[in-house]
């Protein structure tokens, strides 16, 4: 099928003008990437956004998927000789795959059931005798099939296996099936029982809700329906997917199939109505309802699953663009007890200077060592921020660095004794042998240890032992966490909601477009950034990646966009697609530090050229700007849209979406679950946000909920319409459940 015949069917599903559509999957079977299509081609898609390209392209590969499963099907009934002009112009027109499944079911080849053993035994024309509703005697009819046929069979098991044909051919029939699939839409219930022998233990206390509970499945929301699938996987729950009233369906299915549309009472028991109706009745629940059932439980689950991936994907959206505290000396401190404290020092661009091991908490409980060790690390390598991991003594390392950065601290060259300060301005690190304020940072280790453990911070640090790794990756979640986190298998970084129940090949496509759209809108530091960061970069990847950093270790930094073409590999289609997003901080050439494409460079040079001035001129004065009048410039394939985002770049060149980051510190009065008491109003931390409400951590190393309805003082769809990822927010306890180790909390305060 031709591209503009997709065009139209997608243009039409998603209510985009086919010319957009048309010319973005143009744009895409050119190997252009979502994001550089959706910045730098809007005159050609007409400003489309990434969503509007993504569900494109998504909706291009499904019907992709129907066009192939097309042709298996057309092959299968044309080698069967059953294809007619009719039957191959439905399939042609068919662009939805359970319609193209209820057509081909007929013919499809299947494992040999009690239908097809009564075909073989010669009695599909009695089959159809009955089906036909006009033999008055049937068992009449039976004997004489029976004879011609020469069968040892008895009438009574003839007609059975008409039976069993005619509700094969009732089951299969797109009618019937679409006629229970709507009973099933608009009524069915899904329902949740607890296996007996396990109601008691201690794993099912957690689906406990779900022990005996049912509702309608429309009204199901998605992470009810993955937890139910999920208790039912570990052997705890028992779930059904039912039409409210059987009777009613078979009822239905009876009116279509028997003639009059009932079997009338006081007629005899052999009469082809009746017979007709037991099979309809047999149809329905031996053939049909389990699988429409099926039908609805891989429906039901695809549907829950669609659903957590797009939380999971916002959740991870935002984790990827907090706010950064930017090229800073940082400290990483990943806490523990009993194996001590991590501590590495970094320079401003991430490079490891220094770690060793602290022991300022019980059993070893060396504080004051530990202490001056602080110290000395704070001195020596200029700290200005110190980032803490959210695990494990968290709060009481956090306790411990700030009373180790407001002691006195004796200078290295002598007795002189300073006091630091800890203020919210940004750090200026070490001054004439003492240290000013230094800012203290708790930040999510989350997928820590796996990134300790991966290849690529095996590559990074093949002579640091896990627990280096690990401090090095909180202390740079800090400075910059979009260029950290990308490190790490988005699953393990623990904002999704029921991640390991979803289809996990979904899950990785929508999480690396996810991860692809982030790095892209804040750009990459060409000079910086590590081959992980690099290769999500439009038109890279990990090969062009790796190309680029030994490049750069072999060439020395970049000093123009216009080198990357040396680089082995990077070809022009390359090229074109990377350069708008990379950045070149210092550069000879101001537009290769900012997000005008070289292939607009022209364009800038041109409106410089028609003040008078220089391109630098044009970006760091403002009243030449406004005097630019952008309609000017408008020629061939750029127009206002790309003209527009020109100037928004010059005005703030390089800029970056992200917010600033902020300090934060729990109440010193609760440490532990024991500490909680109802009503306390205390300071949070979002760490997670689903569907029913967002998780808040509250410093007792247990996140409390805060449910949707405990949001706001109104009705809200989402609770991304109140709160977002890593959001600072004043809760209030509601209830402490030590059992479930569950915390309920309020946001009305």
């Amino acid at each position: 099928m031709d591209q503009s015949a997709f065009a139209k069917l997608i243009a039409q599903a998603l209510n985009l003008s086919v010319d957009a559509v048309g010319n973005t999957l143009a744009l895409l079977d050119e190997g252009c990437t979502i994001p550089f299509i959706s910045r730098y081609r809007k005159e050609r898609t007409g400003a489309l956004d990434e969503v509007q390209i993504a569900a494109i392209n998504d909706e291009n590969e499904r019907l992709k998927e129907i066009a192939k499963r097309k042709e298996t099907v057309v092959k299968t009934i044309t080698d069967q000789e059953k294809m007619t002009p009719e039957l191959e112009k439905r399939i042609a027109d068919c662009w939805d795959a359970t319609e193209l499944e209820d057509i081909y079911l007929p013919y499809k080849p299947r494992r040999r059931t009690r239908a097809q053993v009564a075909r073989e035994q010669g009695l599909e024309p009695l089959a159809q005798i009955i089906l036909l509703q006009r033999e008055q005697n049937v068992e009449k009819a039976a004997r004489s099939q029976l004879s011609a046929l020469n069968s040892q069979l008895s009438v009574a098991e003839a007609i059975k296996g008409a039976q069993d044909i005619i509700a094969e051919t009732i089951s299969e029939d797109e009618r019937s099936r679409q006629q229970l699939r709507g009973s099933y839409r608009r009524t069915a219930i899904i329902s949740s029982k607890v296996v007996k022998a396990k109601q008691d233990t201690d794993e099912a206390q957690k689906y406990s809700d779900y022990f005996d509970w049912h509702e309608s499945l429309k009204r199901c929301s998605s992470h009810r329906l993955l937890a139910m699938r999920r208790g039912e996987a570990e052997g705890i729950l028992r779930i059904s997917i039912d039409p409210i009233d059987d009777d009613e369906c078979i009822d239905r299915l009876q009116r279509q199939w028997v003639r009059g549309g009932n079997v009338e009472s006081g007629r005899r028991k052999d009469t082809c109505q009746q017979l007709v109706a037991e099979a309809a009745e047999d149809a329905y629940k031996r053939l049909l309802k389990p699988s429409i059932e099926t039908e609805f439980t891989n429906l039901s689950k695809e549907q829950a699953d669609d659903e957590a991936i797009r939380v999971f994907a916002e959740n991870l959206r935002q984790l990827l663009l907090g706010a950064p505290l930017g090229q800073k000396r940082v400290m990483g401190v990943d806490p523990g007890f009993r194996t001590g404290c991590k501590v590495v020092c970094l320079d401003e661009q991430g490079n490891l200077l220094h770690h060793e091991a602290i022991f300022p908490h019980p059993p070893v409980n060396r504080r004051m060592q530990a202490m001056v060790h602080v110290q000395q690390m704070i001195h020596d390598y200029r700290i200005e921020a110190i980032a803490i991991g959210n695990g494990t003594a968290s709060r009481e390392t956090r306790s411990f660095i700030e009373e180790t950065v407001a002691a006195p601290l004796s200078s290295p060259e002598g007795d002189t004794i300073v006091h630091t300060q800890k203020t919210n301005e940004a750090p200026s690190g070490a001054v004439g042998g003492a240290f000013r304020s230094v800012s203290i940072f708790v930040v999510s280790e989350d997928g820590a240890s796996v990134y300790s453990a991966s290849k690529v911070a095996r590559d990074e640090f093949p002579d640091e032992d896990v627990t280096v790794r690990g401090a090095v990756s909180i202390g740079r979640r800090l400075m910059d966490p979009l260029a950290e986190l990308v490190k790490i298998d988005p699953k393990s970084i623990g904002v999704g909601q029921y991640q390991h129940d979803v289809d996990q090949a979904k899950l990785k496509h929508q999480l690396d477009q996810t991860v692809e759209s982030c790095v892209n809108l804040v750009g990459v530091n060409l000079n910086t950034a590590s081959s992980h960061l690099l290769q999500y970069v439009s038109g890279l990847g990990p090969a062009l990646a790796k190309n680029i950093v030994d490049y750069r270790r072999e060439h020395g930094a970049f000093t123009s966009r216009a080198q990357l073409k040396k680089v082995p590999r990077l070809g022009p289609a390359a090229y074109q697609q990377c350069a708008g997003f990379l950045r070149i901080p210092g550069a000879k050439n101001p537009l290769d530090n900012s997000a005008v494409h070289p292939e607009s460079y022209d364009i800038v040079e041109h409106m410089a050229k028609d003040q008078g001035c220089t391109v630098k001129d044009l970006i760091e004065q403002k009243d030449l700007r406004t005097r630019v009048d952008i309609k000017r410039y408008v020629k061939g394939d750029v127009g206002l849209p790309t003209l527009t985002d020109i100037m928004h770049e010059l005005e703030k060149p390089g800029r970056d979406p992200r917010e600033q980051i902020e300090e934060f510190e729990f109440d010193s009065r609760v440490q532990t679950m024991d500490d909680l008491e109802e009503g306390m109003i205390l300071p949070g931390i979002v760490t997670n946000i689903t569907n029913f409400g967002a998780f808040v951590d509250i410093g007792v190393h247990q996140d409390g909920l805060v449910h949707i309805s405990q949001m706001a003082n109104r009705r809200i769809a989402h609770p991304t319409d109140v709160v977002k990822l890593h959001q600072h927010v004043t809760v209030k306890v509601v209830e402490v459940d030590h059992r479930r180790h569950r915390i309920a909390l309020t946001m009305k305060l």
